[in-house]
Parts: structure tokens; C-alpha cells; sequence
């Protein structure tokens, strides 16, 4: 069966019942992996056995071994598969051509789509569902926000739920993790809940890496090529973890897909960022990147861009020893692309 991003929350406890293998991807890594959490919880209490997608492409047949085992105590266990593509491909079809239904198997493709390979072979299936997460904007994340802090005993207003959406760059992992800090700090609960200020979000506020990431996807994708040396010998300096910024581009690139398909055919451009800004879908001092952004990036240079962002993280995942460097190398070339110095 497939879900929604909008109905998984009302089918989850359903495929919690009925099936036996999860499939979440998408490019909001967070939302996946948020997805995944919750079918666990749903679950209930298991060993939880942790495998890698590039692990399974050398031995396809260790997810159906895993999901067979027993612990040594009998306990209940989980499968947890963490990749980027389709290299688990041969794995779930073995798993699914197993006579034995074995424990749940839940698989988080970060890079994946609903139209991969594997969403496929499980999309018809009755004993999988198969959920694809786009990146939410802030009013999404604010509510979201809202309704952790509510579950947890803590009062709180829109304004403080939105700061703390984007301090966390619309990761919701993150913002529960801020969430329970914030309720352990205020000696909060559902039974004696507490109300939030500034002063309790300024004593547990998480440093925030993205605010480290940004000024080099700006550069990047605005086509700002004679800023781009100093902004790569800042990332080096820092020390920013590749991933984590590969991750930041890809946010940005589906934020700019959503953008572009709300704008349409219109051409003032301004305008439309300004009644995106009126409606917290976006960022106030986000529009000025986001305008000089939309006008490189549309349509098809947009979808190549996106396909050359999964082609880039592919890449330093199975090869992180050099992945700053080939991440330095790619950022150049769509900086290049973005100025019009070559084509995307």
C-alpha cells in the first residue's frame, strides 16, 4: 500500500498491524526517518537490528537471514535498513520470496523516490506501505512544533514555535530533541504542564550547523563564482561535515521545486516571495537568495540539478575518506552552471 505525507499519521497505526515491511524516502530525510521512529513506537518494544544498504548489495541475502533470527533471549526484533538508492533492491526481493514473514523490516532511502525500484516491487503489496517525504516549509514545522511541545506539557505561541523551526532548518528530529530538553528543563508533563518563554528557548537552544551551511549554498546556487574559493576554504576551516551539507543543498533544491510550482507562469518574482514571506512559508531573509535563486533554477535545469545532488551524495557515502574533495569539485561545476559559465 502506499501513503501520503498528509495521511501518515492516520494510516500508520493501520500498516503497523498489517504489514511487515516499511518503506520511507524522499528528500526530507528527517520526515523518513521521523516516520520510521513512530511505526516503531507503534511496534512496540524490539530489539532493534541496524543494517546498511551497501552492506546488503554484497550479501542480498542477510536481510531475509535477519528478519528469520531469533534473539537469544526470544525477544522481538526490528530490521532497520538505512540507504541512499536502490542497492537494497536484491535484498527485498529476497526477503519477500522468503516462505517465512519474519519480523518487521523498515527501510529509510534518503535518496530515494516512490518511483525507485524498490517502492515498486512494495507499493501493491498489502503487507508493505511505501510513504515519500518532501521537505515541509515553516508553517508545517512550526505546527508540527506545536504539537510535540503540546504532547509534552509545554504552553507555547506561534512565535517561539517558529523560532524553533528554523533554528533547527525544518528538521523535526532535531526540534524534538529540543522539545524534550525544553520539557526535562521546565520540569514539565502532560499533568503539570508549563508555559515556554525566550529565556527557557535561549538556555537550551541548540547551536545549529545549517546557519554554517547556507552561506556556501547561497553562493553556490546563486552563481556567485568569485565568492566560491572563500567559501570552500571557510567549510575546510570549519570543518563541515560533508553530509550534513550535501543535505542543506538538497533542502534548499526541494524548497525551490515547490516554489517554482506555485509560481506558475507569473514573472514578478518579488511579489510572489513577498505573499510566500505573508504566509511563514518562507523565510523573510531568505527572500533576497531565494529570488536571484529561482531565476537560475527552474524547470529543467532544476530537475538536473536535483538528479546531480542524488548522483553527489551517492558518491561521498561510498566514498567518505574523499568526500570533502569531490564535494568541493561538484560545487564548483554547479556554481559554474548557476553564473551560466557552463551548462548543468
Amino acid at each position: 500500500m502506499k501513503a501520503t505525507q498528509k495521511n501518515f499519521a492516520a494510516t500508520a497505526p493501520r500498516a503497523a498491524r498489517d504489514c511487515k515491511v516499511f518503506y520511507f524516502c524522499g528528500p526530507d530525510e528527517a520526515g523518513a526517518a521521523d516516520a520510521a521512529a513512530i511505526v516503531t513506537g507503534l511496534l512496540g518494544e524490539a530489539e532493534k537490528i541496524e543494517l546498511a544498504g551497501s552492506d546488503l548489495r554484497k550479501d542480498p541475502v542477510r536481510l531475509a537471514d535477519e528478519a528469520r533470527s531469533v534473539s537469544l533471549f526470544g525477544d522481538a526484533r526490528t530490521i532497520h535498513v538505512r540507504c541512499a538508492g536502490d542497492e537494497a533492491f536484491d535484498a527485498v526481493e529476497s526477503l519477500l520470496a522468503s516462505p517465512v514473514a519474519g519480523w518487521p523490516v523498515l527501510i529509510v532511502a534518503s535518496s530515494a523516490t516512490d518511483k525507485s525500484r524498490i517502492a515498486k516491487l512494495l507499493s501493491d503489496r498489502p503487507d508493505a506501505l511505501v510513504t515519500m517525504f518532501y521537505p515541509p516549509d515553516l508553517r508545517f514545522v512550526s505546527g508540527a512544533v506545536r504539537d510535540m511541545a503540546g504532547a509534552a506539557g509545554l504552553r507555547m505561541g506561534n512565535d517561539l514555535a517558529e523560532r524553533i523551526a528554523r533554528s533547527c532548518a525544518l528538521d523535526t528530529r532535531m526540534a524534538r530533541s529540543e522539545i524534550e530538553k525544553l520539557a526535562l528543563f521546565l520540569d514539565a508533563s502532560p499533568q503539570a504542564p508549563r508555559s515556554v518563554d525566550a529565556r527557557a528557548v535561549d538556555a537550551i537552544g541548540a547551536s545549529n550547523d545549517d546557519d554554517g551551511f547556507m552561506p556556501l549554498v547561497n553562493v553556490v546556487l546563486s552563481g556567485e563564482v568569485s565568492r566560491l574559493s572563500g567559501e570552500l576554504a571557510r567549510m575546510r576551516e570549519l570543518e563541515l561535515n560533508p553530509v550534513g551539507l550535501l543535505l542543506a543543498f538538497e533542502r534548499r533544491a526541494a524548497q525551490l521545486g515547490m516554489l517554482a510550482g506555485r509560481l506558475g507562469r507569473r514573472s514578478d518574482i518579488t511579489a510572489f516571495l513577498d505573499s510566500e514571506a505573508n504566509a511563514r512559508r518562507v523565510f523573510f531573509r531568505d527572500k533576497p537568495d531565494l529570488a536571484v535563486q529561482l531565476r537560475r533554477w527552474r524547470g529543467r535545469r532544476l530537475d538536473r540539478l536535483v538528479e546531480r545532488l542524488v548522483l553527489i551524495h551517492r558518491s561521498i557515502l561510498a566514498d567518505s575518506r574523499n568526500s570533502e574533495i569531490v564535494l568541493a569539485q561538484e560545487l564548483t561545476v554547479i556554481s559554474r552552471a548557476a553564473s551560466g559559465q557552463a551548462a548543468s
